[in-house]
């Protein structure tokens, strides 16, 4: 029986999902800056960009099921040090192809994240799943939003390569924190690599409780790139006319929305997953009423980011508890096949965002920021009963044992 994390454990397994995941989001404040001195032309900035993504998705199809295999702990921290490698090559890049190569590269070994969340679901408790979980993937958003802040300081302190500089150094000191803090996770696989690969397809179109999930992530998640994506236009132009550092600051307020969901985890540890996931979306929907307001009032704009942080926190959470107890054998591939949904979602919201605002303005950019929103609760509303565990899971899922140690085995 797994007996959980301490937590000195949760922070570092926290920070290793904000510094992993900066990895991606760190160029984008900074991006014209970046641009400029690797002589990168306009139209190919959004290279710099996609790079990391396009690494990440690559990762989570290729990388994590190697969670499923291998001692998760000995995966950390190698990834950890691969990312570090491409972070690194990315800040002293001579050229605009370099850099993209290097940010590619720690964009496919930033799945680290999704090692971690599958290695916490491994290691605790039934009772403290949810609540681990919450805990440690407030360290995602932390990395998505916080970044903004740090880099765009940075970047006006010091130039763009000392982000990336300071994000392989982080990297560096969290895979020796992780060496020497966690415990193996040691167990034998019950399939081989390529079996796991060809089994993604099947977990799609075969199982409900995963697709219902899937959709859900990938409504959530355009709505939320809508809003990251795409705050910088509206805040930059008139009456405002703010800066990258001002803009920046808006992360904190995200920030504070989604810590303020940490408590989803416990709530889905009492069986309530579904309950939350259909009022958080709800919850969602209605953010963008203020978010719309982005060009007549900052305060309903910042109060519209805290509501729409904290319902997307939410349903992220309780997603990652359903799928992890249902399929705890095969927590990794499932996350990192969840998590495909999320990166297309995300993607579909930055393209989409930027389309809608150059046609007619953030008002329309609004609007479909809540219809993503509005899908995203169609989905969970119509495939709630999917979302039911099996009794005998569901029974295991809200147990809570007592703690018999503070070490995870």
């Amino acid at each position: 029986m797994p007996s959980g994390l301490t937590g000195r454990q949760r922070i570092v397994l926290a920070l290793v999902c904000a510094v992993a995941v900066s990895t991606i989001y760190g160029i984008q404040p900074v991006l014209e800056a970046a641009g400029e001195d690797l002589g990168l032309g306009e139209g190919a900035l959004g290279w710099l960009v996609a790079a990391g993504q396009m690494g990440y998705l690559a990762g989570l199809v290729l990388l994590v099921p190697l969670g499923d295999l291998f001692d998760r702990r000995r995966l950390i921290t190698v990834h950890l040090l691969l990312t570090a490698g491409g972070a690194g090559v990315a800040a002293a890049a001579p050229s605009g192809g370099i850099a993209i190569a290097g940010l590619a590269l720690a964009g496919l070994f930033a799945v680290v994240v999704q090692i971690t969340v599958a290695y916490v679901a491994a290691v605790s408790p039934p009772g403290e799943r949810g609540r681990n979980i919450g805990a440690v993937t407030s360290g995602v958003v932390v990395g998505i939003l916080g970044v903004r802040v740090v880099a765009g300081t940075l970047g006006e302190l010091t130039g763009w390569r000392t982000v990336y500089l300071v994000i392989a150094g982080f990297c560096a000191m969290l895979a020796l924190a992780a060496r020497f803090t966690l415990e193996a996770d040691i167990r034998r696989p019950r399939a081989r690599y390529g079996h796991l690969l060809s089994s993604l397809g099947r977990l799609v179109a075969g199982d409900r409780l995963f697709l219902s999930r899937g959709l859900v992530a990938f409504f959530l998640f355009a709505s939320f790139g809508t809003l990251w994506s795409g705050l910088a236009l509206p805040l930059g132009d008139e009456p405002w006319h703010l800066g990258t550092g001002e803009i920046g600051l808006f992360g904190l307020a995200g920030l504070t929305g989604a810590l303020g969901a940490v408590r989803a985890g416990r709530w889905a540890d009492r069986g309530l997953a579904p309950s939350v996931t259909g009022w958080s979306l709800a919850l969602l929907t209605v953010s963008w009423l203020l978010i719309a307001q982005a060009r007549s009032s900052l305060w309903l704009l910042i109060a519209g980011v805290i509501v729409l942080d904290f319902a997307v926190q939410a349903v992220h959470v309780s997603s990652q508890h359903l799928l992890t107890t249902a399929r705890p054998d095969r927590s990794s591939s499932v996350i990192g096949a969840y998590m495909a949904f999320y990166s297309l979602g995300s993607a579909l919201g930055a393209i989409t965002t930027t389309w809608a605002y150059s046609a007619m303005g953030w008002p329309a950019a609004s609007l479909l920021g809540a219809a993503y929103a509005a899908l995203g609760l169609l989905v969970a509303i119509s495939t709630r009963r999917l979302t039911a565990l099996p009794p005998a899971t569901a029974a295991t899922a809200r147990s809570s044992p007592p703690r018999t140690g503070s070490r995870c085995g």
